[in-house]
C-alpha cells in the first residue's frame, strides 16, 4: 500500500430476528445518512471476534454473542469516489450474531445513531451502505467460500 491508498479492516454483526434486521445510521462526510450494520474498525492488536462483540454493544446497547462467521468481503472505493481522494479497500469480516441482554439505545459520543430493526422486506427501500446487502447475503446463502459477489453501487446503495 502507498500513499496513494488507504485500507480498513473492519468485523460487523449481522443480527435477525422475527424477519427484521437490526442496523444504525452514520452520518457521511458529506452530512449525508445511510443504514449499515453494527460494527467497525479492528484497533490494533485486537481480535476481530472481539471488535464485533464491542462494536455491536457500543452501536446498539445490547450484549451479543457470535452464532458463527459468515464470510470476509473486500471492496476497493475508487478515489474518485472516496471521500479522502484516495483509493480506499475497506476489508470486512460478517458474523451472525444473537442477542444475550441489554437494551437498543443510541451510542454514547459516537458516529453511530438511530438502532433501528428493519422488516427485511423494507431493507431494498432504505438508502445504505453495501454492506447491508454483502451481510444479508452471506446470510441468506451461507456459501462455503464465505464470499459473494460484489454489490452495484448506486440508487440508494452507496459505499
Amino acid at each position: 500500500m502507498d500513499a496513494s491508498s488507504t485500507r480498513r479492516l473492519a468485523a460487523y454483526g449481522l443480527c435477525v430476528q422475527d424477519r427484521a434486521v437490526l442496523l444504525v445510521q452514520v452520518k457521511h462526510h458529506d452530512g449525508s445518512r445511510s443504514w449499515t450494520l453494527p460494527g467497525g474498525g479492528v484497533e490494533p492488536l485486537e481480535d476481530p471476534f472481539d471488535t464485533v462483540i464491542r462494536e455491536f454493544t457500543e452501536e446498539t446497547g445490547y450484549t451479543a454473542t457470535v452464532h458463527r462467521l459468515l464470510g470476509v468481503d473486500s471492496r476497493v472505493i475508487p478515489p474518485g469516489e472516496s471521500w479522502r481522494r484516495v483509493a480506499h479497500q475497506n476489508i470486512g469480516i460478517f458474523y451472525h450474531v444473537n442477542i444475550m441482554s441489554g437494551a437498543l439505545r443510541q451510542e454514547a459520543n459516537g458516529d453511530t445513531m438511530d438502532p433501528t430493526w428493519v422488516a427485511l422486506d423494507r431493507v431494498a427501500e432504505l438508502d445504505r451502505s453495501s454492506l447491508v446487502d454483502v451481510g444479508l447475503q452471506l446470510f441468506r446463502n451461507r456459501p462455503v467460500t464465505g464470499h459473494v459477489a460484489s454489490v452495484p453501487i448506486g440508487g440508494p446503495i452507496r459505499h
